[in-house]
């Protein structure tokens, strides 16, 4: 069966529950399928790729803002910002 089957098999079912849309197919979700990433309904992910997936977002973008509204003016070297970010990605996962 092919993920596109499968994917759509996955939403009716949680259609059919009256799961809210934005539950089980959020924005950014939707947003990857249009681009070709194949990445299942999130209630069919396993808790270790939603934890993986979740926290290097949070990483990307808690580095991005402290990137831009404070280590860049206190002279912090982008290396150690990205090390920085990666491990506050880990913490969270």
């Amino acid at each position: 069966m092919s993920f596109e089957r499968k994917k759509e098999r996955a939403l009716a079912i949680m259609e059919s529950k009256n799961m809210w849309r934005s539950n089980y197919a959020p924005p950014l979700l939707r947003g990857l399928w249009k681009l070709g990433v194949k990445i299942p309904p999130l209630p069919f992910l396993s808790f270790w790729r939603i934890t993986l997936m979740m926290g290097l977002m949070y990483g990307l973008l808690w580095g991005l803002m402290m990137w831009f509204f404070s280590w860049k003016d206190i002279g912090m070297q982008p290396s150690w910002a990205i090390l920085r970010s990666l491990l506050g990605a880990f913490c969270l996962a």
